[in-house]
């Protein structure tokens, strides 16, 4: 555990010091949009009074934007939309394609909320509503970014019945499974 701080403060110290070259200052590069690591983080809540998974899924808003034009064969900007609503379904589409579960063996389909852009970050939500009972199995396929990165790295988190459990996966495993 300790030497995994030691690499957080190493990249960390890397992108100060290139934060401060002359190159940075003559704005060749923007250091605030470097990130050395793909990654996204997955929550997922079973809401019981409502019946229903909620999801929420965390991104960098620079590889949305590549897989969201990779994807539509078109250029795409998260912070100065067009057209918000063309944005809202390729942001739904993708990840309903390289996000998908199964509840209790049964693949179900994900209601896209909406998503937001934080920072750097984007934020998009999605739920499974009615559900019939508390779900004993989540089986996830999570390839986002896959087709861009082969060092991308999907992290869930998975809260059911108040257990919460954790996963990392890193290219090409694709699929986690929760058993509650």
């Amino acid at each position: 555990m300790v030497s995994s701080g030691y690499k957080w403060l190493s990249v960390l110290g890397i992108l100060v010091l290139f934060a401060f070259t002359p190159a940075a200052s003559k704005k060749l590069v923007a250091p605030a949009v470097i990130h050395p690591l793909y990654i996204s983080v997955s929550e997922m809540e079973y809401n019981a009074i409502e019946r229903a998974l909620e999801i929420s899924c965390k991104v960098f808003t620079d590889d949305f934007e590549k897989a969201l034009n990779k994807a539509s064969n078109s250029p795409v900007d998260l912070y100065k939309p067009r057209d918000s609503a063309v944005i809202q379904k390729l942001v739904a589409q993708y990840l309903q394609k390289h996000f998908q579960v199964k509840l209790d063996g049964k693949p179900v389909t994900l209601e896209f909320v909406g998503h937001e852009l934080e920072e750097q970050s984007t934020w998009s939500y999605f739920q499974v509503s009615k559900l019939n009972a508390m779900p004993r199995k989540i089986e996830i396929v999570n390839n986002i970014f896959f087709e861009l990165y082969d060092k991308q790295i999907n992290i869930m988190h998975v809260s059911v019945g108040g257990t919460r459990k954790s996963t990392k996966l890193d290219y090409p495993v694709a699929v986690a499974t929760f058993e509650f």
